[in-house]
């Protein structure tokens, strides 16, 4: 095999991975991503089409797999998903380049393995955290995994909140993001009792509450809602 041969087997290999990993991709994207002419693209989907690799062709959308289709016989929670998501936004703060390259094309094959139901709610779940360096190292919070389930699959929440002056309220809310702050985690919801969004530590929520009642999803990314909140 010449290193021609050894290169697009590679590339090849890498490609079926991103295609797993994603829903859709297009060829000018893969194409950039491999340093590679979207011409050579065409040919390797044609090659892996040939192995009887199953790649659906949305015309002027981009390619993806069969739904179902997966390589590795490797199954994953929706938790333990969301954790490793989690545990990928922690790691993108590292100040060391090489760590956070080996770490990222690790993530990119275990998300490979998941269904593309999870693997939305996964994508959603980093789109919809944000992270500041914790120096707090006690664990003052038990609802984080409750609230991540919540908040990607669009369930009403109901919690026991105590506010700054020790009052107790019971709230109904709809989970929009994580964030993490340098001691703190704060939930961003929709109150339904203040009709706004509003903020919410963690370790103040007494009580949680899933609900088997769903809302409609926002429709909004967490910059746009930084945006309007800080115009």
């Amino acid at each position: 095999m010449t290193n021609t041969d050894t290169t697009r087997l590679s590339r090849l290999t890498a490609i079926l991975t991103q295609l797993q990993t994603k829903r859709l991709l297009t060829a000018s994207e893969l194409a950039k991503k491999f340093s590679v002419s979207s011409r050579t693209i065409y040919r390797d989907i044609r090659a892996l089409e040939q192995a009887g690799v199953p790649i659906l062709t949305e015309d002027g959308k981009g390619y993806s797999l069969m739904d179902g289709y997966r390589i590795p016989p490797i199954m994953f929670t929706e938790t333990q998903a969301n954790a490793l998501i989690l545990a990928e936004q922690l790691v993108l703060k590292n100040k060391d380049a090489s760590f956070v390259k080996d770490y990222t094309e690790a993530i990119e094959k275990i998300k490979a393995v998941l269904g593309h139901t999870i693997k939305d709610k996964a994508n959603l779940l980093a789109d919809r955290t944000r992270f500041s360096q914790n120096i707090n190292s006690e664990k003052n919070s038990n609802n984080l995994s409750e609230l991540q389930f919540a908040l990607t699959n669009f369930y009403l929440a109901q919690i026991e909140y105590t506010n700054e002056a020790n009052k107790a309220t019971t709230r109904f809310i709809e989970p929009f993001a994580l964030l993490s702050t340098l001691e703190n985690w704060l939930l961003v919801a929709w109150c339904h009792s203040r009709k706004e969004f509003r903020y919410f530590r963690l370790d103040r929520i007494k009580k949680l509450d899933i609900l088997n009642e769903k809302f409609t999803a926002h429709k909004m990314t967490l910059q746009e809602f930084f945006d309007k909140q800080h115009p």
